[in-house]
């Protein structure tokens, strides 16, 4: 089924039904469709058919969503740039997708003149999207798109090198949608609040797009402000939205947690990084399930998830697998690992991708004998759910036994006095890694290295405490919330260098301990 078609549907069955909500307008079913026509025949005009890229930079908007049922359209293959990174990383995008035509935002122009993009066309479109409806649509050529087609090209936010493009088809995006259907009990009637980023498979393939394969409305906001989604959802009738720890953690220090009314909000999606217990507690004090799901780009993204029943009760799970996929926990050699055991998780189903974008090597490494190898580490416990301890890769080896960093990571941040926390392994001559924290104390806190030991006594092995512990202003992120563990592993080792220059010029630990961090720098 062409993802075209979903619009389409809904617009001949519910022609007075909104489809989106954008800055004080309403957009119906009928008009996105039309939008969605327009555009696919001004890209038609400038050239683009079946199997070119299209690519958008711009903040989230129905200009990008048109753009994405137009190459549905088309049989052409849609990239939405992420705005938050610098000309080189775009033109690092751009050279490697080779679109024809780039669709940007005006307000973007300033950035777009750093990039090189000579290779590609440039449509500007402007806030309204007018140029959406200046191309006559009743005659858009027949494209043929099949099920597997490609149609979406997401970039990996690149938090472990260069960035990969991942390609998802039709079917994908499809059977994403039934599955997210699912997972929120999902209906014409639902009110879906956007804020997420769109141009990341969260914020366009976990709510906003099965929204519309239902005949949803959308509250599309430009990017996430937290008296906006605090307006959204007491003023638009808000039932659903997805939001990452980090956006909740920026509303829980507002007021207004306390007073607005969230009665009509059933469920809050969330995901993408460690989830701290104080942050479901608070959600779920709200009378509100806060709902983890579990996936990556690779996986569209969602493959498993915490069925709501059992939020409250199992808050620090990653659920069962989603209705249409499957997914395994197996050992190094391929083994089902048993019950309680790590391995690493592995997925199967036709929301998967069908690669990375002209990287045959790396896809093949990724997709063997049908199963996304994700490279994440997990097990089920006794019940059949979920649990993700962390990065295969990530794990530290210290004194020969493997100590999974998600396990101090969800009890560091159970403390009053920790914002957020990483942990990461740090090369040691006689233990080989020894554990190493980075931490985000509360404003006004005093909280030491010593004292940050002392939350971790008696509650794990002695073998798994942090040898080390950095305090740092904030912890690198990527657009989704997740901490680039890279660049947290760069900080420990600069702050290490520092630590040995210290003690070069005799300034003793207590100068060490009064070091801070800013803006990721030590100094």
């Amino acid at each position: 089924m062409n993802v075209a078609d979903w619009i389409e549907g809904w617009a001949r069955l519910t022609p007075q039904a909104a489809a989106l909500r954008f800055d004080h307008d309403t957009i119906t079913y009928p008009s996105l469709a039309s939008r969605a026509r327009g555009a696919a025949a001004a890209l038609s005009a400038a050239g683009v058919g079946r199997g070119d890229r299209v690519a958008y930079l711009g903040l989230n908007s129905p200009a990008l969503l048109a753009l994405l049922f137009a190459c549905a359209r088309l049989g052409a293959v849609f990239v939405p740039m992420n705005w938050r990174l610098a000309a080189p990383e775009h033109t690092m995008t751009l050279q490697d997708c080779t679109p024809s035509v780039l669709v940007l935002d005006p307000a973007f122009e300033r950035e777009a003149a750093a990039i090189d993009w000579s290779a590609a066309v440039t449509l500007v479109c402007d806030p309204h999207c007018e140029w959406l409806g200046s191309y006559a649509n009743d005659a858009l050529p027949a494209t043929g798109a099949g099920d597997r087609d490609p149609l979406l090209l997401c970039y990996t936010s690149g938090s472990t090198g260069r960035p990969k493009g991942v390609v998802l088809s039709h079917e994908a995006l499809l059977f994403n949608a039934i599955n997210s259907t699912h997972m929120h009990a999902l209906r014409a009637t639902d009110v879906v609040l956007t804020s997420l980023p769109l141009f990341h498979v969260g914020g366009l393939n976990n709510q906003t797009l099965p929204a519309l394969h239902a005949g949803a409305c959308v509250v599309l906001h430009p990017k996430f402000d937290p008296n906006a989604a605090f307006d959204a959802i007491r003023d638009e009738a808000v039932t659903l939205t997805c939001l990452v720890p980090a956006q909740l953690d920026m509303m829980m220090t507002s007021e207004r947690w306390q007073t607005e009314d969230w009665s009509r909000l059933r469920m809050i999606a969330t995901g993408s990084t460690l989830i701290p217990e104080r942050v479901s507690n608070a959600v779920h004090a709200k009378r509100v399930a806060l709902v983890q799901i579990y996936g990556s780009t690779e996986t569209c993204p969602i493959a498993t998830y915490l069925p709501t029943e059992d939020a409250m009760r199992l808050p620090g799970s990653a659920g069962k697998a989603a209705v249409h996929c499957e997914v395994r926990v197996a050992a190094a050699d391929g083994a089902e690992c048993a019950r309680g055991e790590i391995g690493e998780i592995l997925v199967r189903g036709p929301n998967v991708m069908s690669g990375y974008w002209g990287m045959p090597e790396s896809s093949a490494q990724a997709l063997r004998e049908g199963w996304y190898h994700s490279g994440d580490a997990g097990y089920f416990d006794a019940e059949g759910f979920l649990h993700v301890t962390g990065r295969l890769k990530d794990v530290v080896i210290s004194g020969g036994e493997n100590v999974y960093p998600a396990e101090i990571e969800n009890l560091l941040v159970e403390h009053p006095d920790v914002c957020e926390a990483a942990v990461v392994g740090q090369p040691d001559e006689r233990w080989g890694e020894i554990v190493v924290a980075v931490v985000v104390r509360r404003a006004g806190s005093t909280l030491d290295e010593a004292g940050v030991r002392e939350s971790l006594r008696d509650r794990i092995a002695r073998y798994k405490h942090p040898r080390r512990v950095v305090f740092v202003d904030a912890l690198p992120r990527t657009a989704l919330g997740k901490v680039r563990k890279e660049e947290v592993r760069r900080i420990v080792v600069e702050s290490a260098s520092e630590s040995t220059a210290l003690a070069a010029r005799g300034e003793g630990a207590g100068a060490q301990r009064s070091s801070a961090m800013e803006n990721g720098k030590w100094h």
